[in-house]
């Protein structure tokens, strides 16, 4: 009876998960969708005053938006986004960080697959600014499963970059694990025909980051046991589905407005046809049958794997804001409020605060407590925004007055936590208000002012 009762509630939970996030999707898709119809209904009410025909409006639209390429100085600012993010040209007018690539003239936000691994993602990241066509590596694309290459970038968005003209990162959620492998991947001079180094980055900041994993990848359906594989049924099961509908009917207008970034394993059912569908769905094909997705980069192992391949370089400037939604009461873990916590984060703020890894399962490292794991924002705990912990503790500096950790020391995550859900700075900026101006205004800021490289080489921390 306990058993049943169990499954119930497990069903139940699921339920209310699936509800929730096909709700919030929608709502997303619907905004876009409605700002983009109004823009258009706006612009055929506007009248003809240079007595324009309509090839030549069309063209002047299309002139609009051709590739913005940047050159020279100051570095440009380059906003990664997330899991289910997009990047600018994607659901129409909607911007991810909630305009603020508004603040600056010298920003960028690419679109790469918000599905994809963290690995493909680095890759597509490094392509849309040198230009060029992707290329995945070839190892890496014959261990998964996958084409070599990719997308072609007729024109880079900022061909300059190199350790002359370095970038300004700033990465939220997942985003910042994509720069780091990035960063680790010039470091190695991973990219044929390019000479690269990590001091093509200049500044890394983690908006909510994914620093070292996240325990609600198991409440969502990855398997605590191993972090790699999925539940039988869990919202993954049911999201893995629907990914896989949505890339094999490749219908061009949506994958257009949004896209899961598998387009490298040809999916669609011009290639795969009936069988192959059976073959994705069943699990026997595809990026979920092959690891080659963002899940098991985010769950506590796979960070961790991810982790020690990754350094922390001297000459980089590193910046973290963790957030949190979460308070002590009476010696237990709770949610700080009600009304602030966005709905679709709220049931995940109070698991995640209760999270016990089984134990019947070895811990994913030594010394883990689930306690130390209890604060979280809704997506992430908050142990894993400040800095790299895992496998091994880097640098770090906890923040409270911006004024006396001035000069800025490169090869030092300064970290502040403040009182946020895991999307309260992006997408809608109402809900954020002056805080989102405050957050913003400071990041750029310090890239402009306060981010200043000496030449004196230091040695790297090292993994």
């Amino acid at each position: 009876m306990a058993r049943l009762s169990i499954g119930v509630l497990g069903l139940t939970e699921l339920f209310v998960s699936t509800a929730v996030h096909v709700l919030f999707g929608f709502y997303i898709f619907s905004t876009a969708v409605a700002s983009d119809l109004s823009q258009v209904l706006t612009d055929c009410l506007k009248p003809n005053v240079f007595g324009l025909g309509a090839k030549e409006m069309e063209e002047q639209r299309t002139t609009k938006e051709k590739v913005a390429v940047l050159e020279g100085s100051p570095p440009p600012i380059v906003l990664v986004h997330g899991i289910f993010g997009f990047g600018k040209g994607r659901l129409g007018g909607l911007s991810y960080f909630a305009g603020a690539e508004k603040k600056d003239d010298r920003v960028l936000v690419p679109d790469l697959g918000s599905l994809t691994s963290i690995h493909d993602r680095a890759r597509e990241l490094f392509y849309y600014l040198k230009g060029g066509q992707v290329d995945y590596g070839e190892e890496h694309s014959r261990t998964f499963g996958h084409s070599q290459f990719g997308k072609i970038y007729e024109q880079g968005h900022y061909p300059s970059w190199n350790e002359q003209h370095p970038i300004h990162f700033v990465g939220h959620s997942a985003g910042v694990q994509v720069i780091r492998v990035l960063q680790q991947m010039l470091a190695d001079k991973a990219f044929s025909g390019y000479d690269t180094s990590e001091d093509w980055v200049m500044s890394v900041t983690s908006l909510s980051g994914a620093l070292n994993g996240t325990t609600r990848t198991y409440y969502d359906g990855m398997q605590p046991e191993c972090g790699r594989s999925m539940k039988p049924i869990c919202l993954l099961q049911l999201c893995r589905l629907g990914v896989i509908v949505y890339d094999w009917l490749d219908m061009a207008w949506f994958k257009n407005y949004y896209n899961f970034g598998f387009d490298h394993f040809q999916m669609g059912w011009r290639k795969t046809g009936i069988t192959g569908l059976a073959d994705l769905l069943l699990g026997n094909t595809g990026p979920f049958a092959s690891g080659d997705w963002i899940l098991p980069d985010l769950t506590l192992q796979g960070s961790l794997e991810l982790n020690s391949r990754l350094s922390t370089f001297p000459n980089t400037f590193y910046f973290s804001y963790a957030t949190k939604r979460t308070r002590r009461i009476f010696g237990l873990t709770v949610p700080s409020s009600i009304l602030g916590i966005h709905p679709l984060l709220f049931v995940r703020v109070f698991q995640m605060c209760w999270w016990h890894f089984p134990t019947n399962a070895s811990p994913p490292y030594k010394g883990y407590r689930d306690e130390d794991w209890a604060d979280n924002d809704g997506a992430l705990n908050t142990i894993s925004m400040t800095h790299p912990r895992l496998p091994i503790e880097h640098p770090s500096l906890l923040v409270v007055d911006d004024s006396k950790c001035h000069p800025l020391q490169p090869g030092i995550w300064y970290y502040k936590i403040i009182e946020a859900d895991h999307i309260f700075f992006i997408v809608n900026r109402e809900r954020a208000g002056v805080q989102f101006d405050l957050l913003y205004d400071g990041i750029f800021q310090r890239c402009r002012k306060h981010v200043v490289r000496s030449s004196t080489p230091i040695l790297p921390i090292t993994h």
